[in-house]
């Protein structure tokens, strides 16, 4: 009796587990390294925000990915890369199948584990840039841009100003930049483009967080640089554009990359930072359709990660924008590997090997305007590289030029070159075509 009664508890907690184990294999998990704490988290944290609303709002408005439920879990990396190495570790076990590490340095430390865990790493418009070439790294998506499409746009910008680039020739440009992985990834492109036009390229290292920069900015006042590229994250950013009010550096002279230009960076200096310029990979404000959904179907219904008013502001919009791309590769695999099934980490790379969003599509997730269309490829990591220049008013961020486009003239043979090194000392076969459709 005690024999049979046993057997009967053992099945009834198996028919009891099957459904739950079924329910748990319907949900696609996302870990997020954030950071909220420490000298970033100005920035870090609406770049979180938006994120997680845009996985509660996929939730919401449909239910998941064609049935399969979103989840997440938060782990805090304080922009340290070892911290981010151990929340990788901690969290590829839970079912993770793919990674935004949300920093250079976390990037470069986890290319190399992520080949033999089969994850892929999104780094938009950050990461290394030598990745955008596929056919070496299998595993690393700098989607929409790389530090290297960066430089080589704001040069172009610099010398439309000027009348034409061969008007750069006998110029001085300043490179102020975050003493990192980060800050000196544009160095290779900014080195070449200074050989073609004949400008004096002037590198001033600022040790990180950022919070002093007053040697950085007498060598500024020094060289009297006809521009300035601000290469910044976090305090570092809003540190130098007071810097430069300071000694007297025209703010409309100043470019920052994608990650100087947010409204972190700019508000505590209001009218001190009027006219400073930098770049962006994505619209801003609460107009776009996917920003109104958020706000109806997330925010207010008391389910919003942070404040209302921070929704649809630069940084909280490129976090969602990473996210959604990050689902679309979850959909787009499912249309290969079986529609409401949970996808691998292998999966998901095809699905992010193969995104297509053209207008259309782009039109049907609310994302109309927010970005540009995107088409990646087992060769092309990237499958973007539009960007447009952006102005502080002394309140807001308003577009100041037209989209750019990086020149593949020059940016292709570079990563090929920088890639087929990487190979080289990694020891790494460039993947086949034949490796490419599987």
């Amino acid at each position: 009796m005690k024999t049979f009664i046993t057997c009967a508890a053992l099945a009834a907690l198996q028919l009891f587990a099957a459904p739950a184990a079924m329910a748990q294999a319907k949900e696609q998990f996302f870990p997020l390294l954030v950071y909220r704490t420490g000298p970033y988290s100005p920035n870090g944290t609406p770049w979180a925000n938006g994120k997680q609303d845009y996985i509660k709002l996929i939730n919401a408005r449909d239910g998941g990915v064609n049935g399969v439920k979103l989840t997440f879990e938060e782990c805090e990396t304080g922009y340290a890369t070892d911290k981010g190495v151990e929340c990788y570790e901690r969290l590829k076990g839970k079912g993770a199948t793919l990674f935004d590490p949300q920093a250079t340095g976390i990037t470069f430390a986890l290319t190399d584990k992520v080949p033999g865990d089969k994850i892929p790493l999104i780094t938009l418009g950050y990461g290394l840039s030598a990745s955008a070439d596929g056919g070496v790294f299998a595993w690393n998506f700098p989607l929409m841009g790389s530090y290297w499409t960066a430089a080589d746009v704001l040069i172009q910008h610099l010398g439309k100003k000027e009348g034409g680039l061969d008007k750069l020739k006998g110029k001085k440009i300043a490179l102020v930049y975050h003493d990192s992985p980060f800050g000196k990834e544009p160095i290779p492109l900014l080195d070449e483009r200074q050989k073609m036009h004949g400008f004096e390229l002037i590198k001033i290292p600022v040790t990180a967080p950022g919070v002093e920069q007053k040697s950085a900015w007498l060598q500024v006042r020094q060289a009297r640089p006809d521009y300035v590229l601000l290469w910044g994250w976090g305090v570092m950013n809003s540190t130098a554009l007071k810097e430069a009010q300071a000694t007297g550096y025209p703010r409309e002279k100043m470019y920052g990359v994608w990650w100087s230009g947010a409204e972190p960076d700019v508000k505590d200096v209001g009218e001190g930072a009027k006219g400073y310029n930098a770049l962006n990979l994505n619209t801003s404000g609460q107009s776009p359709k996917v920003i109104q959904d958020i706000l109806k179907l997330v925010h207010d219904k008391g389910q919003g990660t942070g404040p209302k008013e921070e929704v649809g502001s630069v940084l909280y919009t490129r976090g969602l924008v990473i996210q959604a791309l990050a689902v679309e590769a979850v959909r787009r695999a499912q249309e290969r590997f079986g529609k409401g099934k949970v996808m691998t980490g292998e999966q998901v790379r095809w699905g992010l090997e193969n995104l297509a969003l053209d207008d259309k599509k782009l039109a049907a997730l609310g994302l109309t305007g927010v970005i540009r269309p995107i088409s990646t490829s087992c060769t092309d990591h990237q499958g973007s590289t539009s960007v447009r220049v952006h102005t502080w008013d002394g309140k807001q961020w308003n577009f100041s030029s037209d989209w750019y486009q990086a020149d593949d003239q020059i940016l292709k043979p570079m990563v090929k070159a920088a890639a087929d090194k990487y190979a080289s000392e990694k020891k790494i076969t460039r993947r086949t075509p034949a490796e490419c459709q599987s």
